[in-house]
């Protein structure tokens, strides 16, 4: 049985909302499902990322963009998601396509075991032909503990289920090398290294949460897992396969052709920085010719309140970020540990332990295809004092 093809279309609320009524926009979708169902007739899965509940809302709520505060998005997210899953199985019934509405929070993403059921559920529903429609639960997450954006959200989905394309739909052809509006600005057709980009990457929509900027960073992380990111304005009539066959314009970010193995790519490409360490240099240079583990008396400082199976970012004393890692303890044990190197774990922690901070096999030294993040403030940090 020939494999088929995975493609994840993540949906921008510029496309789904009217700006000015708040209401769906019928003929986008009907077009977009459309397609989708050619799409699937040629052999393709797809797996929707839609944006949109939140806009859509509003109304109900009496609010705007402009006015709404966090309590109001939450809001608005429960009145607009029925609206917006309403409209996808409305039109999604004329061509025979099934749907299921696949909610997931920042820690469905990040932690391993979640990441998982989240990814059995994802295959069970291709298996069976419906289309999953992935959201991020905007009705109860706040600032601090949600995805952010629904960009990386479907770059994570696209690692997930090992998709061949990531396609973002929005409302301009691309990424241009400058501001759009400038009038010499240029479509960039191809990127093969997103870094090159950033700095031309700000502003966000009306509607959106996210911009350029998020695009980027999702399109490097379907780059590492092997997975081409195609940018694209989703006004046309065939919105997904016009792109996908090269017949308007779009950015193509190219996928990396020795992709990292999905434990690497889950492990390296995160969502928020759950916490960091800082590692001396005499650590740095080791880690730089093996593999090792991370010690307790490795450690100069710690930053973040994470817990144990968090991923840990770490940073040489000059603020470079090296590596990430799956962390054995919590900040709080971290702590307690490198503050005390000498004394037994057992002592310290109340139970058996060898101490290790973060395993070799755990741990990933970041290369050239990773984005780095910068490393926390200074008085964000606890300095261990030995």
């Amino acid at each position: 049985m020939p494999i088929k093809k995975r493609i994840v279309i993540k949906i921008g609320s510029s496309l789904l909302a009217n700006a000015e009524l708040l209401t769906p926009r019928w003929g986008f979708i009907q077009r977009l499902l459309e397609d989708m169902s050619q799409l699937r007739e040629q052999g393709y899965e797809i797996i929707l990322c839609s944006s949109g509940a939140v806009a859509l809302g509003l109304r109900m709520i009496d609010e705007t963009p402009e006015t709404a505060g966090l309590r109001d998005k939450q809001a608005a997210a429960a009145c607009g998601m029925p609206l917006l899953l309403n409209a996808y199985k409305q039109i999604g019934i004329e061509f025979q396509m099934n749907i299921a509405q696949v909610l997931v929070t920042l820690r469905d993403m990040e932690e391993r075991k979640r990441f998982l059921n989240t990814k059995n559920t994802i295959h069970r529903l291709l298996q069976s032909g419906v289309v999953p429609i992935v959201n991020e639960n905007d009705s109860i997450t706040t600032e601090e503990i949600r995805v952010g954006d629904n960009d990386r959200l479907a770059a994570k989905v696209a690692q997930m289920v090992q998709a061949d394309h990531l396609v973002i739909l929005t409302c301009i052809d691309g990424l241009y090398d400058k501001n759009p509006s400038e009038p010499d600005a240029k479509l960039v057709e191809v990127v093969d290294d997103v870094s090159q980009y950033l700095a031309v990457t700000t502003g966000t929509s009306e509607l959106g949460s996210g911009g350029m900027l998020t695009k980027m960073q999702a399109a490097n992380m379907a780059q590492n897992a092997g997975c081409t990111t195609l940018i694209a304005n989703g006004e046309c009539e065939h919105p997904v396969s016009s792109v996908l066959l090269g017949e308007r314009k779009h950015t193509r970010c190219t996928a990396h052709k020795k992709p990292a193995s999905s434990w690497t790519a889950w492990l390296t490409d995160r969502l928020q920085m759950a916490g960091s360490i800082v590692v001396s240099n005499e650590t740095v240079n080791q880690l730089a010719s093996e593999a090792v583990p991370i010690l307790r008396d490795n450690v100069l400082s710690i930053q973040g309140t994470y817990l144990k199976g968090d991923v840990v970012h770490i940073y040489s004393e000059a603020g470079e970020e090296i590596a990430r890692g799956l962390s054995n303890f919590s900040a709080e044990e971290t702590m307690v540990l490198a503050t005390n190197p000498t004394m037994p774990a057992k002592q310290l922690l109340g139970y058996q332990t060898h101490a290790t901070l973060i395993g070799a096999d755990n741990l990933i030294l970041l290369n050239e295809r990773h984005l780095q993040w910068d490393s926390p403030h200074e008085d964000q940090s606890r300095t261990v004092m030995r």
